[in-house]
């Protein structure tokens, strides 16, 4: 019968996963040709596949396919504390602290005034502020892997991409506080929640890590099967992001302090199992940014009006400059000072996250129209913004690891 011969929708979900990961392979070394990040590429065939302009992978596809975004985010975050030894930590501390602190209050200074100034209206200026601090690492850790970079930019940046998380969620959560008595008034706030919740969605992930990173080590203390250590480790980035996901935790935050735990736990510390956990990233990369490309949007460019492009200007600005001042003050080497700016622009999962936040929030009876008219602009400026820092960070990123001298330099006369 010929409905017989018509794919179930699950078949139609796996043929699509698999035609996307030969073209976003064969997207991405076209990339490498035209000296561009692979990331960029696979972004860019999302785009031409998704809602903008072929439809194939809709929205029906891409909530069946949201098990990967969580996927790949816990192993991005696992790598990420991979990468923060204590021993090369201790070397850059003082500057990741204030580099950390100063580029997220810069960006949130500067896009709070800029909006503000434009707008007046303060309530409106203070969550876009909160909102520019945040980072994406996805596509920053795929770069430097690609390239294979090391050195101290390169340890800073995977530092400070880690620590962005926490920074985003907490600044968000005063400013949304502030921004909520402007709309409703003082009587209406749960003062306590909303200040102390932020630190324990912090505290908690990263106690979850550690948990879970030192009942992994007690798990593979005397196992050297890399099949073995492999499901382990599969295992044990799956429990993570499903208990984070649970308890309201960043399942980033989480995975990360799972990572640092085993890097760095005396006599116990196994750097082997992110060899090894490397070895199948690169399909699910692949296929991570093609549905990240997939749900960006073409059409909100034309809507993005005077606040979007004032957010774009002044995020850029605040994260340069406040990166510059961090690394003066904190007295960090001069690769880190001159190029670790141009790192920090991709914006993706927690800034979209939080602006979905805004308007459910917001858009509670007691908030009005303003409050509904705020978590509106809110998406539809985030959106767009996304799609820009998504193609112009990992080009930035890029620039500055060959720039600084820590890229691989085969990667880089390949390309040549």
């Amino acid at each position: 019968m010929l409905e017989d011969l018509i794919p179930h929708n699950g078949d139609m979900v796996l043929l699509i996963t698999g035609l996307s990961l030969f073209l976003g392979w064969g997207i991405g070394r076209l990339a490498q040709k035209v000296k561009i990040p692979q990331v960029v590429g696979h972004i860019l065939l999302g785009v031409v596949l998704g809602g903008s302009v072929l439809g194939v992978l809709n929205g029906e596809t891409l909530d069946s396919l949201v098990f990967i975004n969580l996927l790949a985010l816990g192993f991005i975050g696992f790598d990420i504390g991979g990468e923060l030894s204590l021993r090369g930590l201790r070397k850059l501390g003082r500057p990741i602290l204030w580099i950390s602190i100063l580029e997220s209050l810069g960006a949130f200074i500067l896009v709070t005034v800029a909006i503000f100034i434009y707008t007046r209206k303060l309530y409106l200026a203070l969550i876009f502020g909160a909102l520019s601090t945040a980072t994406a690492p996805a596509a920053t850790v795929d770069v430097l892997r690609e390239y294979q970079a090391s050195g101290p930019l390169t340890t800073t940046l995977f530092a400070v991409v880690g620590i962005d998380d926490g920074l985003a969620i907490a600044i968000y959560s005063f400013a949304a506080l502030f921004a909520k008595i402007l709309l409703a008034g003082a009587e209406t706030i749960n003062y306590a929640k909303v200040i102390l919740l932020p630190f324990a969605e912090i505290l908690g992930a990263l106690a979850l890590g550690f948990v879970v990173g030192l009942l992994l080590l007690l798990l593979v203390r005397k196992i050297t099967s890399r099949a073995t250590i492999l499901i382990f480790v599969i295992g044990t980035i799956l429990v993570t992001t499903g208990l984070a996901n649970l308890l309201n935790f960043s399942l980033i935050l989480a995975n990360m302090a799972a990572g640092m735990t085993v890097i760095n736990l005396p006599r116990y510390g196994r750097p082997d199992l992110f060899e090894v956990a490397r070895g199948i990233t690169p399909p699910l990369f692949i296929i991570f940014f093609v549905l990240v490309g997939a749900r960006l949007d073409v059409t909100k460019l034309a809507s993005l009006g005077v606040i979007g492009l004032l957010y774009v200007v002044f995020r850029t600005i605040g994260k340069q400059s406040g990166t510059f001042v961090g690394a003066h003050i904190g007295k960090a080497p001069s690769a880190v000072s001159r190029y670790l700016g141009f790192c920090l622009f991709s914006q993706a999962g927690v800034a979209i996250g939080l602006s979905i936040e805004t308007m459910l929030e917001f858009g509670a009876s007691q908030f009005g129209s303003a409050g509904a008219e705020l978590g509106v602009m809110v998406i539809t400026v985030i959106a767009a913004t996304t799609l820009i820092f998504q193609l112009i960070g990992p080009p930035c990123t890029r620039f500055a690891v060959i720039k600084a001298g820590e890229a691989q330099v085969s990667k880089v006369k390949k390309e040549e």
